[in-house]
């Protein structure tokens, strides 16, 4: 009898390290404050150029240099006349007056550039959904409307819990499932399994 407890008990407790080894994978739980800022981040009208954004450039009586451009995953944006631009991070007015002065001198007297952003980056969904994947961003998107995208959730998600990382974050933040959670570009969601 004690040699049939053994197999069990090391059994049970290779069980216990695998499920601990899968809840360590998140990094922490999101804090009221982390969660506010979050809502304060997502409520900014105009948010900064970021790799993987598309800009749309329009400069006036210049149809030829309008269009809309790739932001590169090392932030930059290549286009006619004025080159290769370091864009990530800047805002539009900032994007709008580097562009007026790469295209004034030779080539163009006084542009009037205007940019704006055509398309964010996506974001991405795993775990217990039915649908994982990327998925394009829209403003206003929050964690149950990015669940509702990916189809929802499978009968083994947790019905309370999400994990986010944000872009820039090195690991996840628990946050609860809530319809003022919201989803920002770039984000990586991981849909836990519940445990019962």
């Amino acid at each position: 009898m004690g040699i049939q407890a053994r197999p069990f008990s090391a059994l049970i407790l290779v069980f216990c390290l695998l499920l601990a080894s899968c809840a360590n994978d998140t990094v922490g739980v999101a804090s009221k404050a982390d969660q506010e800022a979050l809502i304060q981040k997502a409520a900014v009208a105009a948010p900064n150029i970021q790799a993987g954004d598309k800009i749309r450039v329009t400069v006036f009586g210049e149809d030829r240099l309008t269009g809309e451009y790739q932001v590169d995953p090392a932030g930059f944006v290549s286009l006619p006349l004025a080159g290769t631009v370091k864009a990530a991070g800047l805002s539009k007015q900032q994007m709008e007056k580097t562009l007026a002065s790469k295209f004034s001198g030779e080539y163009l007297r006084d542009p009037k550039v205007t940019v704006d952003l055509a398309s964010f980056r996506p974001f991405y969904i795993l775990g217990e959904v039915n649908k994982p994947g990327e998925y394009d961003y829209k403003s206003g998107l929050n964690i149950v409307s990015a669940l509702a995208v990916a189809g929802g959730t499978t009968y083994r998600a947790s019905t309370s819990n999400i994990d986010i990382q944000h872009v820039g974050e090195t690991g996840f933040k628990k946050y609860p499932i809530s319809s003022n959670i919201p989803v920002l570009p770039g984000d990586l969601i991981r849909v836990p399994m519940r445990y019962f």
